[in-house]
């Protein structure tokens, strides 16, 4: 069975996720502390701009851009949104519950965005598409809330269940039973995650995401300037584990207490037989080095990647589409024929571009230049894998056959900027100058450093910090380097290797763990 492990690296100022499958990294995630405008965010915006010529609307959310808005998005009950939103900035009292108020008629499907929008009007809307490049927010006024099992769509009545769920029994019964419980002027979307789960369990989450929804509305007159933040979606972190949390998730590792505490409370509500993968991190090395994820980064984002017996992939970015190659490296040099070798690297080649897509979060067009293949068999085996290899991707997308060309195109659903690691580094020792100092003397360098330390600090254990190459040559031989230098200076000194050091970074620690710097 696949295991999953998420490893979480908490920053000063950004938090980075991992995931893995089996080892293997497959998303990584990063966001800052201080992030805003994620999917899900749901604010009071204020018409900018109306476009007749597009049937859209410009709106301020915030941003520094304005956000998009389309009468496509706007949904068929946004008048009935829109009156409610003013009844509970007007009446005195707490507002008429959701399931009390008289729904609007639906707006016409064909309209115009100028018969339902005016400018400087205030609207409720939810950020669909995250700021990417030069394109502020995708909006949408069509809300819906979610949750673990469940999401709620106001000013709807229709209940269906994730396509996911392949049992007619168990559709029926989540169905019959969503029915039964959800109040009117409401619809439910049933997550996967619902499958098997109790009445008790489902009515609690209801009521949680619909007491969500009616309390922001409650506190609105306190505070009905636009725009603003009316309803924020979980962090990532949260959101993550919402979404993705099953029986195959493994262990969840993180380095920051508060954090760690906070998502084992957040496990022990949506799943309290979880509570126990959740572990805190306390090694000396950076988790994501302890773990691996450094060393997958740095080969995983570069623009040429190897991925099986010599075979690589080019990736080139372009502001219209990704193009992704296949080369077959010195399997062309293998015995088998011309036929069964570009099988066998094309195969190997859809499970890596699969990975790559999610890890990169590659959105919009993506085009694949694969070997060609002669064999119309072959050619089907090639997309049927593919297709497989992306049932886990959680984000949209559609995969045509192969042309004639030997080109496959790819949509993937667009909603976050894309995930871009600069995988080069300037050369650590000349700093980009092209020359660099005797490297015969590195060591040298760092016993001055460490003889300085000695004779200021006044300290006896110390930790030194270096590139695992440089680990490798100082603990060399029976009578090693540092050793030498314990005697020397009458310390005792540990060497760490630290995979994410440059080839000559190295730093010193104390007993405590604190960084000695004399600069």
């Amino acid at each position: 069975m696949e295991s999953r492990d998420l490893i979480i690296d908490a920053g000063d100022e950004e938090i980075s996720l991992a995931l893995l499958e089996d080892k293997q990294l497959v998303e990584l995630h990063k966001e800052k502390r201080s992030v805003r405008f994620s999917v899900g965010d749901i604010y009071l915006g204020k018409v900018k701009k109306i476009m007749p010529g597009l049937n859209a609307a410009f709106v301020n959310v915030g941003y520094e851009k304005d956000a998009f808005l389309h009468y496509f998005d706007l949904g068929p009950q946004f008048r009935t949104l829109h009156k409610y939103y003013e009844s509970a900035i007007q009446k005195k009292g707490r507002p008429v519950p959701i399931h009390k108020f008289k729904r609007e008629p639906d707006i016409d499907k064909d309209g115009k965005i100028s018969d339902v929008l005016t400018n400087g009007q205030t609207v409720i809307v939810q950020i669909t598409k995250e700021p990417i490049s030069t394109k502020g927010p995708r909006l949408s006024s069509e809300i819906s809330i979610a949750g673990r099992n469940l999401v709620i769509i106001p000013f709807s009545d229709k209940v269906s269940v994730s396509s996911k769920i392949e049992n007619q029994e168990e559709r029926n019964r989540l169905r019959t039973l969503v029915q039964s419980i959800k109040p009117d002027n409401y619809g439910v979307i049933i997550r996967t995650a619902a499958e098997g789960k109790k009445l008790s369990v489902i009515d609690a989450e209801l009521r949680e995401l619909i007491s969500k929804w009616e309390g922001a509305f409650e506190n609105l007159r306190k505070d009905i300037k636009s725009p603003r933040l009316f309803i924020g979606e979980m962090d990532r972190i949260s959101t993550i584990l919402r979404d993705m949390l099953n029986v195959t998730f493994n262990s969840i590792h993180v380095n920051d207490y508060t954090l760690f505490e906070s998502i084992k409370k957040y496990i022990g509500e949506i799943a309290p037989e979880k509570e126990d993968i959740v572990r805190y991190y306390k090694g000396k090395l950076p988790i994501f080095d302890h773990f691996g994820v450094t060393r997958q980064i740095k080969s995983l984002f570069g623009r040429t990647v190897s991925f099986w017996h010599g075979a690589y992939l080019i990736i080139e970015h372009t502001e219209a589409l990704h193009v992704i190659d296949v080369n077959s490296g010195n399997r062309s040099r293998s015995g088998t024929d011309q036929e069964t070798s570009s099988l066998e690297v094309n195969l190997a080649a859809a499970n890596e571009i699969a990975r790559q897509l999610r890890l990169r979060d590659m959105g919009g067009i993506i085009v694949i230049d694969f070997i060609d293949m002669q064999s119309a068999e072959h050619r089907q085996l090639l997309f049927d894998r593919l297709k497989e290899a992306m049932e886990h991707d959680r984000a949209k997308h559609n995969i045509l056959p192969l042309t004639k060309f030997g080109i496959m195109q790819i949509t993937r659903q667009r909603v976050r900027p894309e995930m871009s690691i600069n995988t080069e580094e300037k050369c650590p020792a000349c700093r980009g100058t092209g020359k660099v100092k005797p490297t015969l003397l590195f060591t040298d360098e760092i016993q001055n450093k460490l003889a300085e330390i000695v004779e200021i600090v006044k300290t006896r254990k110390l930790q030194l910090n270096v590139h695992p190459f440089v680990a490798a040559y100082l603990k060399k031989g029976i009578f090693p380097v540092y050793l030498k230098w314990d005697l020397k200076y009458h310390i005792c000194l540990k060497v760490q290797s630290v995979p994410s050091y440059h080839m000559l970074e190295y730093r010193f620690f104390d007993r405590y763990e604190n960084e000695i710097d004399l600069s």
